[in-house]
């Protein structure tokens, strides 16, 4: 078993042993359900494990960006991103620089993720993967494994306490239970909108192999699982060092709203209960009082972690984890999203980052912002918004948390930001959004809308001024760019298939054969004889 160091508790090796006292120990990794799960402690290092094994599966790849942003077409290869510059990847456990012989680099690369084609796609699987992919390590997204890891210890750390364990009081007993739980359907939800369908257990011992369920019985079996032991978790956390970085009420509210306007999307003969449930639960977030929007002026705390706004983010500080002189977290440096959209001097040192590898077109922040000046987010999370021109246009979002000058050209290092997962701001525009559907001129919907534009200084919708579900979707564009939600929201809402919606449109026929997922490794069939890919990415893939 694993220990990783995270924000909120340190897991601190034990003191001198005699010897014949230390050769009675058994080692950590070699402890099972029956040996380990008898303290508090116990109990402690097994949550800190699950958290720490969710943080490197994310940090392997630009999770948020190819998964939630890259696929829909609107970010655009900057040429000039490749002059003077080099990539550090990762090979054989070392880093080395991997200069493309077109002056561009693999972080170039990203763009080519819109892509639907599986031959283009062939470098995840099969061989060395070809230089366009090392850098960010797309191949790492096709694969469940870690996921699978996360849900076994989940399932048996839940089977435990229902055994009964001495050392817990019933208050410990639910709280443990109710995070495990919410763990358990997070890894559920990543690898749903990842993969459509997957396979589902709880058993803490699952012998016999099982097929892919189809994903809307799926997410329906883990808001079940989850609904009514919400409130066996703390609203929210007023310690800063556990806040949003542990599971909460507030962050199980805002998996339940995600995952039931997912089955919306596609369970389409229940969907108004699906909206009905989403506009419940972000009244009661609302309600509780528990979360606020931060100033749009103080926006650095809230990408820095742990803020008032985070329902639930995987947290990443350099005084944890990174360590600048180990290659693997330098090469890891490609995990944020805004890596690909800053340079110096949000990048250091100056003459080896003199330009963004990657734009937004400029086309797309018209449609985001067409004529709205006041709103505060252009000024604060951008510089030059509608350039296309990589040395002015930069997405500051991300990048407000600077190092000091490190004047070492091998280390290509980001600022120190956490990655966002699930925000104030989401739950409430995706209540706006519910109840838009139940009622095109709800006005609680337009009072939900105007209160994260209020924030950003920005002007306030009125009933009468557009479509209120187009403008919900597009203020869900903007306020969350970055943190892995539009691609999924153009998913479950069919704008995938409009070309008004986005500049990488799949036809009716691709998206019925799951051409918005990702594939799905092909070593998940080993020792399974019921497992199945995904379809689309079978041949051709076109």
């Amino acid at each position: 078993m694993k220990k990783y160091i995270i924000c909120l508790f340190i897991i601190v090796s034990t003191s001198q042993y005699g010897c014949k006292k230390f050769l009675d120990i058994t080692p950590i990794d070699k402890l099972t359900g029956n040996n380990f799960y008898k303290t508090r402690e116990d109990m402690e290092a097994n949550i800190t494990d699950m958290y720490g094994e969710l943080f490197e599966k994310y940090t392997k790849t630009a999770f948020a960006g190819a998964t939630g942003e890259f696929r829909s077409g609107e970010v655009i290869p900057a040429q000039e991103g490749g002059a003077g510059r080099s990539a550090s990847a990762l090979i054989g456990g070392h880093t080395r620089q991997t200069p493309n012989p077109q002056g561009s680099t693999d972080k170039q690369n990203v763009p080519l993720t819109t892509v639907n084609d599986r031959l283009l796609l062939a470098a995840l699987f099969e061989g060395p993967p070809a230089p366009a992919w090392i850098g960010y390590n797309f191949a790492d997204l096709t694969k469940w494994d870690e996921y699978y890891r996360v849900i076994q210890s989940a399932n048996l750390m839940i089977s435990k306490i229902d055994d009964g364990i001495e050392a817990l009081t019933p208050e410990e007993s639910k709280r443990y239970k109710a995070e495990a739980k919410f763990i358990r359907c997070f890894c559920y939800f990543q690898m749903v909108r990842l993969f459509g369908d997957v396979v589902y257990y709880t058993a803490a011992f699952q012998k016999d192999p099982l097929p892919r369920e189809n994903m809307v019985s799926v997410i329906t079996k883990c808001i079940a699982d989850l609904k009514d032991f919400r409130n066996d978790l703390p609203v929210t956390f007023t310690d800063p060092s556990q806040r949003g970085v542990r599971a909460s009420r507030g962050a199980a509210i805002g998996l339940l709203m995600n995952m039931n306007m997912w089955n919306a999307g596609f369970d389409i003969a229940n969907r108004t209960s699906y909206y009905q449930e989403t506009a419940a639960l972000g009244k009661e977030i609302m309600d509780s009082k528990a979360f606020r929007l931060l100033p749009i002026g103080e926006w650095a705390k809230v990408v820095k972690g742990r803020s008032e706004e985070s329902l639930f983010e995987l947290f990443r500080t350099i005084n944890y984890n990174q360590d600048l002189n180990d290659p693997y977290a330098q090469a890891n440096a490609y995990s944020p999203f805004g890596d690909a959209f800053i340079h110096f001097p949000y990048k250091q040192p100056e003459y080896t980052h003199r330009y963004s590898y990657s734009v937004f077109s400029s086309e797309y922040m018209r449609k985001l912002y067409p004529e709205d000046e006041s709103d505060l987010r252009l000024t604060i999370w951008f510089v030059a918004p509608f350039d296309q021109n990589a040395s002015t246009f930069q997405l500051r979002k991300f990048a407000l948390n600077t190092f000091a000058d490190v004047n070492n050209p091998n280390l290509d290092l980001n600022p120190d930001n956490t990655y966002l997962i699930m925000r104030y701001s989401d739950a409430i525009l995706l209540r706006a959004e519910a109840l838009a559907n139940l009622n095109p001129n709800d006005q609680t919907a337009i009072d939900c809308l105007n209160e994260v534009r209020r924030r950003a200084v920005a002007t306030p919708y009125t009933e009468g001024s557009g479509n209120l579900k187009d403008a919900i979707f597009l203020e869900r564009s903007k306020e969350l760019m970055g943190e892995g939600s539009r691609y999924f929201d153009l998913v479950r809402t069919r704008r995938i298939l409009s070309k008004e919606w986005t500049d990488n449109p799949l036809t009716s026929d691709k998206f019925n054969r799951g051409g918005w997922t990702w594939p799905i490794h092909p070593n998940a069939l080993f020792n399974n004889p019921k497992m199945s890919l995904n379809t689309y990415w079978i041949g051709s893939g076109l």
